[in-house]
């Protein structure tokens, strides 16, 4: 899809879910470039919503900004790094650059699917939308995917400062996206990995991390430590 021309309010919106990974993506980079942006929740699965108006792949995040809506949260924050490039969260070298792309696609398509879909769809979503009772075993199956994902993102972090390299990237934020939800109903065992726990509690204590910590999902009580940077 194209970005498509709209009249530009004043201050950015982005079109949004509490406990959506990709959504959390956007907002992370938009909060680390200092962008002002208003927030406004898109139940998309109630009657009236307009998301397919907003995005005819009908996928939040939508971002409005610069009289575009834009979709795709790799390709927002790739848009917003190129067009408001301090701090960067792209490398400069091509292959510094495939390595940060590589992760983020790990992380939304891999991670997704194996551990954050179905641990949020069956403990979170099916409650908010009403949508009957979690599977346990879907939910058994992304707690044990978790495990393996967790050894790997220790892996590479016993061998460089950061998930992608020796600075901060969007390869970060992608991976904290997706564990800051799983964190807010406690779906994550910080005590596999001392290393990734580190990690975790340098990114989310970036100033860039305040409105996603406060987050709350009605109904849904984030874990006790959910908002504390020091566990």
């Amino acid at each position: 899809m194209s970005a498509s021309p709209v009249s530009a309010p004043a201050t950015p919106r982005l079109y949004h879910i509490t406990l959506s990974p990709f959504c959390r993506k956007v907002r992370l980079v938009l909060a680390e470039k200092r962008i002002e942006v208003e927030l406004v929740e898109e139940r998309y699965w109630e009657a009236g919503s307009e998301i397919f108006k907003r995005n005819p792949a009908g996928k939040i995040p939508v971002l409005r900004l610069d009289g575009r809506l834009m979709a795709e949260s790799q390709a927002i924050c790739e848009y917003l790094d190129e067009t408001v490039p301090s701090p960067p969260l792209m490398p400069t070298g091509a292959l510094d650059r495939y390595e940060v792309r590589r992760l983020c696609t790990w992380f939304d398509d891999k991670f997704n699917d194996e551990v954050t879909k179905p641990i949020l769809s069956e403990r979170v979503w099916k409650k908010v939308m009403k949508a009957g009772y979690p599977d346990s075993r879907l939910v058994k199956s992304g707690l044990r995917a978790v495990k393996d994902h967790m050894d790997y993102m220790t892996v590479l972090l016993e061998q460089r400062k950061w998930l992608a390299g020796n600075a901060l990237s969007l390869a970060d934020f992608t991976a904290a996206a997706h564990l800051s939800c799983l964190d807010y109903i406690s779906d994550v065992d910080w005590d596999r990995s001392a290393t990734l726990r580190d990690w975790y509690a340098t990114v989310k204590s970036r100033p860039a991390f305040r409105s996603v910590l406060a987050d709350q999902v009605p109904g849904v009580t984030p874990a006790p430590h959910y908002a504390q940077l020091d566990f």
